[in-house]
């Protein structure tokens, strides 16, 4: 049952806040939008206010925004393609943008509840290198390697890209005095090390910074995984569709709720990048349509586009059946 609720509050806040996205717009730019719906399937409450009809549907995992002359022929002068090219670009990308602000929003509250880790050290572990060179509890890191460092995850990297077998310089800030160390890391489990622990702030300014800096990370983690993708170094192995997704969210959630927004965050990023890139059927791809059409100063034809779009769909349900059955193989449903 927890996970079943926690699927469907990670599932609702994703895909509501992505139309979200896609309804603000529509309405700052002035297309009519004739529905905005929470959930998916038969209506169970329903308010029309002004053009719009906002209905509450039976089952909780998403919802939609149905703007007038998206997916079909319309005569009304504000419908979605009598716009702009400008404008509609802006409407196709504000769900993907938005998905960003959640991610934003979610790592922010999660920083503000553990803290923030920063460059100050709390804790030398015991025989480590940082201990025998003489680095203290309270010691600033500044630069590592020439390397300036404006926060920890300058630091995790910085060590973990490094050689073991050759010192490194370490410069830290101690009482307003710079002094400079070199020390030898040491290699445990994989993991690159110098036995330090960061002093964790908790405010809202390093909150809000630490929202930003892993929703920074985690996009360049997707870059990284689309670079992957082109070198052949993933298989749908290495994909999760709805099951796998709904799995992992059942063990954030057994772990406490914390961990479940940090999931929230990472989905929601995911949805976004993906949502932008240039596949025939996601928002990147009607982007792409919609440049060439403001290059071209006329439209592509409807009927190619929408045949470009179909084939992306079934490729992408074909790729999630794929996915889906590896997911249960993998969790040991079959």
């Amino acid at each position: 049952m927890q996970t079943a609720i926690s699927a469907i509050f990670v599932f609702l806040l994703v895909i509501l806040l992505h139309e979200l996205g896609h309804f603000s717009v529509a309405k700052f730019v002035g297309i009519k939008v004739n529905e905005f719906a929470i959930g998916m399937g038969p209506k169970l409450l329903q308010k029309t206010k002004g053009e719009t009809l906002y209905t509450l549907r039976l089952f909780p995992i998403g919802g939609y925004c149905k703007m007038e002359g998206e997916d079909e022929n319309s005569d009304d002068p504000r419908s979605f393609n009598k716009v702009s090219p400008l404008a509609r670009i802006a409407v196709v990308a504000a769900g993907a943008i938005m998905n960003f602000v959640l991610a934003i929003i979610v790592f922010t509250i999660v920083s503000y509840s553990i803290g923030t880790p920063s460059t100050t050290i709390s804790q030398i572990i015991e025989n480590s290198p940082a201990e025998k060179v003489g680095i203290l509890p309270g010691d600033r890191i500044t630069w590592i390697n020439g390397m300036k460092i404006k926060n920890w995850d300058d630091i995790t990297e910085t060590i973990s890209k490094s050689d073991p077998s050759e010192e490194m310089n370490i410069v830290l800030n101690r009482n307003n005095i710079e002094k400079s160390f070199y020390l030898k890391p040491i290699v445990d489990e994989g993991r690159t090390l110098i036995g330090i622990i960061p002093k964790y702030d908790k405010s809202v300014i390093s909150a809000i910074q630490g929202g930003l800096d892993n929703t920074i990370f985690f996009t360049k983690v997707m870059f990284d995984f689309v670079k992957s993708i082109f070198k052949g170094e993933v298989s749908t192995s290495d994909l999760s569709g709805p099951i796998g997704v709904i799995n992992e969210i059942g063990k954030a959630a057994d772990t406490g709720f914390t961990n479940l927004l940090f999931l929230l965050g990472f989905i929601s990023i995911n949805l976004g990048f993906f949502n932008l890139l240039p596949i025939p059927a996601l928002d990147g791809s009607r982007i792409v349509f919609l440049l060439i059409e403001l290059v071209r100063g006329k439209p592509i034809d409807p009927d190619k586009e929408g045949f470009i779009h179909m084939i992306g769909f079934f490729l992408l349900i074909a790729l999630m059946l794929v996915v889906t059955y590896k997911d249960l193989i993998r969790i040991n449903i079959l």
